[in-house]
């Protein structure tokens, strides 16, 4: 195995990533880095030999690991990477918070970053995925993101450098989030309050939240991009055409399609990353072949196959 830089922080070797994940799957990674502070990140990666690969991991809220792992130097952010600060109308936060205690300390601060509620993950993996609800996207309040370079440099980027359109977005390669400013609308801080409680009873009451999934699975169908500006369109909703293809909780070993919501893959139990990859695969093919539309993955799928497959 490649011999790698000194660090403050943590290096773990054939780190299994599973229980780092939301669904609960996935074989280990060649290592797991997780940095002491912004300085260390910096000065490993510069260290870092060119050739080998990096994989920036937030939470795992979004993610599906296969069995056979990642030959990378998986590098998660913890503490040191999660603060969160006020000033004026700015929300500062590092790619390590999460998005629901950004929009509570914006809310608390009377700024309006209510969407982030109800998105599950940290701010890395929401800007780097232009995350976004009830019409709301990081496009529309993002000011700009600060990055660890693939080769050591820190540097600050306006958020049109990101190119952020729907659930993508485009970063130097092997980059690392490790900070983002917000410019958020002001309101009433009981009133923010009010509507995020609103926006998670919604949630509730129409997404298996108890259960172990990843979000939704597919990008709607429909629309241009969908960065929230007003004449986008996305009526085409993803679980219709997987209703309308007979997948709504359709199961693969332990993957299932939610019987809640049909765009909400779950482990229901024993699953394997294969169960689950394969289960949404045919549930594309099913919805190909019932309505001629394509579905796109909006989970991020990473790793290796095992040897035996």
């Amino acid at each position: 195995m490649t011999k790698l830089p000194e660090t403050r922080g943590v290096l773990t070797p054939d780190r299994p990533l599973a229980d780092l994940t939301w669904l609960r799957v996935g074989g280990p990674a060649d290592w797991l880095y997780q940095p002491a502070d912004e300085a260390d990140l910096a000065d490993f990666l510069a260290a870092l030999d060119p050739a080998v690969a990096v994989f920036p991991m937030g939470v795992g809220s979004n993610l599906i690991v296969r069995d056979g792992g990642l030959r990378a130097v998986v590098i998660r952010l913890g503490r040191g990477f999660n603060g969160i600060s006020v000033e004026g109308n700015r929300v500062v936060a590092g790619a390590a918070a999460l998005d629901a205690h950004v929009a509570k300390r914006a809310a608390e601060a009377g700024l309006d970053l209510t969407f982030l509620r109800t998105i599950p993950g940290s701010i890395g993996g929401a800007v780097r995925m232009n995350a976004g609800c009830y019409g709301s996207y990081v496009a529309d309040v993002l000011e700009e993101v600060r990055i660890v370079t693939r080769d050591g440099r820190i540097e600050t980027l306006p958020a049109r450098a990101l190119h952020l359109r729907y659930r993508q977005s485009e970063l130097p390669a092997g980059a690392v989030i490790v900070q983002a400013v917000f410019r958020a609308g002001q309101s009433d801080p009981a009133a923010l309050e009010a509507k995020m409680a609103e926006q998670i009873a919604k949630r509730d009451a129409s997404q298996p939240t108890k259960e172990r999934s990843a979000g939704s699975t597919f990008r709607n169908p429909a629309g241009r991009s969908s960065t929230g500006k007003a004449n986008d369109s996305h009526e085409l909703k993803a679980w219709k055409v997987i209703d309308d293809a007979g997948m709504r909780g359709a199961r693969l070993g332990g993957a299932q399609m939610s019987t809640m919501h049909s765009n909400f893959l779950i482990n229901a139990g024993g699953a394997t990353s294969a169960d689950l990859e394969n289960l949404g695969e045919e549930v594309r093919k099913k919805v190909y072949q019932s309505s001629g539309i394509t579905l796109e993955w909006e989970i991020m799928r990473v790793g290796e196959y095992p040897q035996d497959e």
